[in-house]
């Protein structure tokens, strides 16, 4: 408990940077993620395209190596500046939004072809389709690979330490040079993670009850 208590700012900073990486890069990565799923599906060639090369692409490379562009490449692309948090977050987000729309696509594929089929037989437009019709119950059936591509998020974060940026993966060096003992600081690291994680499975068991009784 005393390297908890005697730390508790680094903790909570560390935490906080966290839960901020977190939070923004999973709103961004969800959206993110609907537009590539929904032009992945889409009736248009070249949008199915470009999204197919940037799911393969992104997937295929290390969310380090991603985050290393953006830390050391994308200053000298003579961009406006951002501090690394923020670049964590453009790293996270679109690292993150490949799974999301893999995610989504399965679940799109579990929705009948009689629903897309009744959706233009009254009219609507793919768009209109997508989003009214089928995006709902695709939802539905990807609450838990959903939940656990947010779970990897999470614990993603981590990698944003190795530039610069406070969060919880980054805890321990800096608790390194006050002299505390690094296994006592990873373990009070890991069991904040497990709060965090079985909070995100609270909140996915919630989701399901909600929409299986819906």
């Amino acid at each position: 408990m005393d390297t908890l208590i005697d730390n508790i700012d680094i903790f909570v900073k560390g935490f906080s940077n966290t839960l901020i990486l977190f939070a923004w890069s999973a709103v961004f990565s969800l959206i993110l993620g609907t537009i590539v799923a929904g032009m992945r599906v889409s009736p248009v060639p070249i949008m199915r395209a470009v999204a197919t090369i940037y799911v393969n692409t992104i997937r295929n490379t290390p969310l380090t190596l991603v985050m290393l562009f953006f830390a050391l490449g994308y200053p000298q692309l003579g961009l406006p500046k951002l501090d690394y948090l923020p670049l964590a977050v453009i790293a996270l987000t679109l690292y993150t939004a490949t799974y999301v729309a893999e995610t989504l696509r399965s679940g799109i594929n579990t929705v009948p072809l009689g629903q897309a089929e009744a959706a233009r037989a009254i009219g609507l437009t793919f768009g209109q389709s997508l989003s009214q019709v089928i995006l709902p119950q695709a939802m539905r059936a990807v609450v838990p690979p959903m939940f656990n591509v947010l779970i990897a998020l999470l614990k993603n974060t981590t990698i944003a330490g190795a530039f610069s940026v406070l969060e919880a993966g980054a805890i321990r060096a800096f608790l390194s040079e006050r002299g505390e003992p690094a296994l006592i600081v990873l373990l009070w690291v890991a069991l904040v993670f497990v709060i965090l994680v079985l909070l995100l499975s609270l909140v996915q068991r919630y989701f399901e009850k909600k929409w299986r009784n819906a």
